[in-house]
């Protein structure tokens, strides 16, 4: 039989799961569920809402407060779920045996709920280092909701001494990711009848010859100093969206395509975009511009989250060891909010419950026997906390 806190993480994961908190709705009535529940516990919190007061970010602190203490990091939102692949309701809890399915199970509401179904046990020890909760929301669109809350750390909220980030890990310590970086390239032609090509300047032959660049510095990235704690051991370079063309008639005059990719620490990340504007000013322009004056090709980045890698001597990387009773740590390929945790000053770890091969799939689920394991890490922290 489960122990209590087992159950009660059961409980709230069947809650949290009834959510749906896909990226591009709100979180509130789930963030308005947790503030109802630590209200209960007599826990303060306070909340960092989206302009239009349609998400929010929550920061809670349970301990003294004059003093910094370690963050347990989680985010609400989940990829979408389209249900007609799924077995049962998405957003229904379902358990079969050890497994619990349900959108948001292993990535990562499992870990939501087992820092809130401690809460009671975080408030019942006599902590002498806080324990601070900090849930935000749109990780999965590029980590955009944890960065107005980390802005008001040091400020009106406290800043921690370090957090843990809960991202499934099947509770193993990682201590370093990739991070994705996205661009966005626009090309501006001029539309001609296709029999007279000449008078106009096609868009997306000017794309291919971008995406040719992009393909050359992919392959120059192979080279780059391989990490084998990663797979693949070196950053990536990825062409990922494209749209352009009206008809089969007409030279397209304009073309939209997206790239990014999988930085590793130590890239130059900026070094790829130079090389593109300068590609695409001195090779591609001109020829252009010799047609239609008004050519133009934009070069934009849309999102950036910094690779991670925790300083070899990092404290919270020797605690999280300590707690998950380990001796090694991992490298992932995958991002997560860790990054602008360290770029912040926070110094981070990534530890959580759940197997990253279940995230964003159909039928996700997360072992109860995962959620048992990060409840005794979080019992041990207590442990420390309280020493």
């Amino acid at each position: 039989m489960p122990d209590s806190r087992t159950t009660a993480a059961i409980e709230i994961l069947s809650r949290l799961v009834a959510f749906d908190t896909t990226s591009h709705r709100s979180n509130r009535a789930l963030v308005a569920d947790i503030e109802s529940y630590l209200a209960q516990h007599g826990v303060d919190y306070s909340l960092v809402p989206t302009d239009d007061g349609a998400k929010a970010s929550l920061f809670a602190t349970i301990g003294p407060t004059d003093r910094p203490g370690i963050g347990l990091s989680g985010h609400t939102d989940v990829v979408p779920a389209v249900a007609a692949d799924w077995t049962s309701d998405p957003f229904v809890l379902r358990r079969d045996a050890d497994r619990l399915y349900g959108r948001g199970t292993a990535d990562m509401k499992g870990y939501l709920a087992c820092v809130l179904a401690m809460v009671p046990e975080f408030r019942r020890r006599n902590l002498t280092t806080p324990i601070h909760i900090l849930f935000s929301y749109d990780e999965e669109t590029g980590c955009i909701g944890v960065r107005p809350m980390i802005a008001e750390l040091g400020s009106r909220l406290p800043k921690p001494r370090a957090v843990i980030v809960g991202e499934p890990t099947s509770m193993a310590v990682v201590d370093a990711h990739k991070g994705p970086v996205r661009w966005q390239i626009e090309i501006t032609g001029r539309a001609a009848h296709s029999s007279m090509a000449h008078l106009g300047v096609n868009a997306i032959a000017v794309a291919a010859r971008l995406m040719g660049k992009i393909n050359e510095i992919e392959a120059e990235l192979a080279a780059f100093p391989p990490d084998p704690r990663f797979t693949p051991p070196h950053p990536t370079l990825q062409l990922t969206e494209i749209e352009g063309g009206t008809a089969t008639n007409i030279i397209p005059a304009s073309c939209i395509f997206n790239f990014g990719v999988r930085s590793m620490p130590g890239l130059d990340v900026d070094a790829i975009e130079r090389r593109l504007v300068d590609f695409a000013e001195q090779e591609c322009l001109p020829g252009m511009r010799r047609v239609a004056p008004e050519a133009a090709i934009s070069i934009r980045e849309i999102n950036r989250v910094p690779p991670f890698a925790a300083d070899s001597d990092s404290d919270i990387v020797t605690l999280a060891l300590k707690l998950a009773e380990q001796n090694d740590t991992a490298a992932v390929s995958y991002a997560t909010e860790a990054g602008l945790f360290q770029a912040a000053g926070v110094p981070s770890v990534i530890c959580g419950p759940g197997d990253i091969a279940q995230a964003h799939t159909a039928d996700e689920w997360i072992a109860i026997s995962e959620l048992d394991r990060c409840l005794a890490f979080l019992d041990r922290l207590a442990d420390w906390a309280e020493a």
